[in-house]
């Protein structure tokens, strides 16, 4: 059975799966960050859910990358992980 770092790296080699991971970064890089918030907290899912007075299931969705999470809810996180929630705009060279 191939690991998913393995069959990644092979699939970065097809254009088009590179350009769909170049485009999706930016929510794969915020869920990665809510997972290691949560478990630097050391919390599961479950934990993290109560509370923030929401569920499992709801954590869970915003981990996988595929939820766009508001204001609001990275705030609940925070709290709920005690952190503090920065939030800043990097120059990247592109200005029009």
């Amino acid at each position: 059975m191939s690991k998913v770092s393995d069959l990644h790296k092979q699939w970065l080699q097809t254009p088009e799966y590179r350009k769909a991971y170049q485009e999706l970064g930016p929510e794969f890089k915020l869920a990665r960050l809510l997972i290691e918030t949560r478990t630097k907290a050391g919390l599961t899912q479950a934990q993290l859910a109560m509370r923030m007075k929401t569920t499992q299931s709801v954590v869970a969705r915003l981990e996988s990358g595929r939820v766009h999470p508001s204001y609001k809810t990275l705030e609940k996180i925070a709290h709920a992980t005690g952190t503090r929630l920065s939030i800043r705009f990097e120059t990247t060279g592109d200005a029009a």
